[in-house]
């Protein structure tokens, strides 16, 4: 029950206030953490990249396990209402949903897309801009909502760092490139683990939102990702808003070629990128 409530307040906290400004994010002391593993211990292994994944997480695991400790020593309602700010901070929906309204609103569309996207930008068309801001949408719903708010209730504060931790690390070295190809296999992997369940619960929640009747259609298309997860929740919001989504994208001045997800029409409108943005 103090799981329970501690998720449902610390959602409710991160849609209000969103970000702390004026505290250092936990995520960037854990990329301070990662950046420093590497300009010390970097070599070109997979056993490198898992004692990297260890090093983290037993910090960053212990530190969660004592603040609750201390945290738990608190009045109960105390304990609830610090848990819950606590846990908002590792939470993105509303700088999530902030950066891709920021998208549709910006004066250099593909300057702000740039900020969200590794694609190449320079070249896209304002469709494709907003179809990029749909994709990273519905793709950090599961990584920046659902997911931390999962691991959360099933394992309270701990697990949502623990959750996060893996994540940022993914984002930071689980690259498919010469230097981080074995150096970050361990943390894309675990972190392909982690995000198997929230990716597909994300899926049906988009499903259920939009009132489709078929709550897993989304599965064939979303399968066909590189990503064994991404696609799933990426289809989903394709078939919400009766687009379609992915194709052939430029990636570092490459064509990649990439499958539809979705059935609908190809050309993408902002209205669709506000329509993604009322699934809440």
């Amino acid at each position: 029950m103090s799981n329970l409530l501690i998720a449902i307040f610390a959602y409710l906290i991160d849609r209000k206030f969103g970000e702390f400004s004026f505290i250092k994010h936990p995520i960037i002391i854990i990329g301070e953490l990662t950046s420093w593993f590497e300009r010390h211990f970097y070599k070109d292994s997979v056993l490198r990249g898992i004692l990297l994944l260890l090093f983290m997480l037993c910090i960053t695991t212990t530190l969660s396990f004592v603040l609750v400790s201390i945290l738990e020593q608190l009045p109960y309602p105390l304990y609830i209402l610090l848990s819950s700010i606590i846990a908002s901070i590792f939470i993105a929906h509303k700088m999530l949903r902030d950066a891709v309204r920021g998208v549709v609103f910006a004066k250099d569309k593909r300057a702000a897309i740039s900020m969200l996207v590794s694609r190449d930008t320079e070249n896209l068309s304002e469709s494709d801009i907003y179809k990029a801001a749909i994709e990273t949408y519905a793709e950090n719903l599961s990584d920046g909502v659902i997911a931390p708010l999962l691991y959360l209730l099933l394992f309270g504060l701990p697990g949502i760092i623990f959750y996060k931790t893996v994540n940022t690390l993914d984002s930071m070295v689980g690259y498919r490139n010469k230097k981080y190809e074995r150096y970050g296999k361990a943390s894309a992997r675990v972190d392909d683990i982690l995000n198997f369940i929230p990716s597909r619960l994300t899926a049906i929640l988009i499903m259920l939102l939009s009132k489709k009747k078929d709550i897993l259609s989304f599965y064939d298309d979303g399968k066909k990702h590189d990503s064994p997860n991404a696609g799933h929740p990426i289809t989903a919001m394709a078939l919400a808003l009766d687009v379609s989504l992915g194709g052939d994208t430029s990636y570092f001045g490459e064509i990649k070629s990439k499958p539809y997800f979705g059935k609908g029409r190809k050309e993408i409108k902002r209205e669709d990128v506000l329509r993604a943005l009322k699934l809440v």
